[in-house]
């Protein structure tokens, strides 16, 4: 399965104008016919023909949770004669998070700390008036409501120069991420990289916005671009192969429990 799932994996970016050296090679084909989880000292496994699956890198798959290994063999079982790894995000990003292991919990957390300290909703526009009012409609009051939820400040300036946030905010931040796991930290890592904003993934994670409130917010520049432009196409689609990512993310995260000291 390992060959087969690197070849899929060779091919994610065809079509989307890069790696087109492989465009006229084919995914490798369906090699299984049925799908299932199954119950293994530590959790769940995704099973394929009664096999339990591994990840590219032969890291065994195992779940603590059993819908979520339910919604990985979804999945798997919507492949038709092909498997296009493109077309299982969760799988992809649970598979991804066993290969990088509990040791690198500490770098995905600060990863997002990282993030929200340098945060998308912290650098504001000076020009035009509809952006400017724009990012205070959406962010002023994201930023309000994680002050008052943590207890913190934050520094918002005006344009692209580094503009340091308080160490205190930083340092309850940093804490709101204590004891998180391996899956719901890759989780909050790629929601971060796909928004933007570790702040706006801390919050979603602590319940302050939803999921289409963090999308929007995450979005505003290139929305108000649009109305004043219209879309393009290919940034449309790219928009939505994210929000399929972006989707994904939000699932495991929401499959993860959270931290008894949360």
């Amino acid at each position: 399965m390992r060959d087969q799932l690197e070849d899929a994996h060779e091919h994610r970016d065809d079509g989307y104008g890069r790696a087109q050296k492989f465009v006229k090679q084919q995914l490798p084909k369906r090699f299984y016919k049925d799908t299932g989880i199954a119950a293994v000292p530590g959790g769940f496994t995704v099973t394929l023909d009664g096999k339990a699956t591994r990840t590219p890198g032969q890291v065994p798959v195992l779940v603590a949770d059993a819908s979520l290994a339910g919604l990985m063999a979804a999945e798997w079982a919507a492949q038709g004669e092909l498997i296009d790894a493109m077309t299982m995000p969760l799988v992809r990003l649970v598979n991804s998070a066993l290969e990088s292991g509990e040791k690198s919990i500490p770098s995905f957390r600060q990863e997002v700390l990282n993030f929200a300290g340098n945060d998308l909703l912290l650098y504001r526009a000076d020009y035009p008036e509809g952006l400017v009012a724009a990012q205070e409609t959406h962010w002023d009051g994201a930023l309000v409501t994680l002050a008052r939820h943590f207890g913190v400040s934050f520094q918002p300036t005006i344009g692209v120069m580094h503009q340091g946030q308080p160490q205190a905010t930083l340092g309850r931040l940093g804490r709101a991420l204590e004891g998180e796991g391996l899956l719901a930290l890759t989780a909050l890592v790629s929601i971060t990289g796909l928004t933007g904003s570790g702040l706006l993934a801390i919050g979603l994670r602590n319940g302050l916005f939803t999921p289409d409130a963090v999308w929007h917010a995450a979005h505003v520049d290139e929305d108000f671009n649009i109305s004043q432009w219209g879309a393009v196409e290919e940034a449309t689609a790219r928009r939505e192969r994210r929000r399929v990512e972006f989707d994904a993310a939000v699932t495991l995260l929401d499959h993860c429990p959270r931290p008894a000291s949360a």
